[in-house]
């Protein structure tokens, strides 16, 4: 099993489309989840690699950890691919509530619906910060 943690969204930090997330903006969406958070591969659905256990906001962004589970299609594809050293983050979501600023979106309410790892974030700041195998005793 493999551990993963990081931030995947920075409030008050323009993206690459010069997006902007509030704080709060996950709030309501991370209420309502019941399911985990699917964790994929460059927003492939068929690449699920696990799932993330711990998604919050703190002071800074959207941190979050997660399992990559082995059983899962993407979960070997997701261990190369950290092992080569990719540690992106990126958010797949919808937007509820948004306004146009003068560069691009000031993103309000958001709805979460997976956390991928990815090669190139929109948020360049989105990353990884741990990465951790454990091997369980037989």
């Amino acid at each position: 099993m493999m551990i993963v943690e990081g931030y995947a969204a920075l409030f008050g930090v323009a993206d690459q489309a010069d997006d902007v997330i509030r704080a709060g903006a996950f709030a309501a969406s991370l209420a309502r989840r019941a399911a985990p958070l699917p964790l994929w591969l460059e927003h492939e659905p068929r690449l699920q690699a696990g799932f993330w256990f711990d998604v919050r906001e703190d002071g800074r962004g959207l941190w979050l950890a997660g399992e990559i589970a082995e059983d899962q299609p993407g979960a070997a594809r997701a261990k190369r691919m950290l092992a080569r050293g990719v540690d992106g983050l990126s958010i797949g979501f919808i937007p509820l509530v948004a306004r146009r600023g003068a560069g691009g979106r000031e993103l309000i309410e958001i709805e979460l619906l997976e956390v991928s790892i990815v090669t190139h974030p929109m948020q360049p700041h989105a990353r990884l910060k741990l990465a951790r195998e454990f091997v369980r005793a037989a």
